[in-house]
């Protein structure tokens, strides 16, 4: 009886340690959790006047089984009845652990070699910035990176932002998010 009470109690203390090492964890240089996004992460249209630079994000703590990543930004605040989807990233390389400030632009020159910029809520694919209505409360951006078990998602040109986190959540291990503020 003591023995297994022992045992239990090691398998306590031993299983915290073993998952926090495969916990996937996303944190941005560029951009405090729980803080105010910048100007330059705001939309340059729409009313705003933003310089619409994608913030540098980085990951650590992937599950060895991770074939690839997608990244995503969504507000859920947004008057639309379904949020807005801000950037959304597939078939990052497995061995890549951050994008870079700016990465997110329209063409994806600066993206990982075999990235994909989906069509956001904009209409075009690549990062855009926060653009919340005049008056509004602060919208929450939510930044979210997925391990996923699958190298690549094939989506059609025009694929919409619902289909690829369709297809997201159909191949994810483990995701990791962070949520900034932005109103006007």
């Amino acid at each position: 009886m003591h023995t297994i009470k022992a045992l239990a109690a090691c398998g306590l203390l031993v299983l915290p340690a073993i998952s926090w090492a495969d916990n996937l964890r996303l944190h941005s240089p560029s951009v405090q959790a729980g803080g105010q996004l910048s100007e330059k992460h705001v939309f340059n249209g729409f009313g705003c006047n933003g310089k619409n630079i994608s913030p540098e994000l980085v990951w650590e703590g992937a599950p060895k089984q991770t074939r690839s990543f997608a990244v995503t930004v969504y507000d859920p605040d947004a008057p639309t009845g379904s949020g807005w989807w801000h950037w959304v990233v597939l078939n990052i390389p497995a061995s890549v652990t951050r994008l870079a400030e700016g990465a997110g632009t329209a063409d994806g020159a600066a993206m990982p070699p075999g990235s994909v910029q989906v069509r956001t809520d904009y209409g075009v694919p690549g990062f855009g910035g926060a653009c919340p209505p005049v008056g509004a409360k602060p919208h929450r951006y939510i930044f979210t990176v997925y391990a996923l078990k699958t190298e690549k998602i094939d989506l059609p040109e025009n694929a919409t932002a619902a289909l690829a986190g369709f297809m997201i959540h159909s191949n994810v291990i483990e995701k990791a998010s962070f949520t900034a503020l932005y109103g006007r």
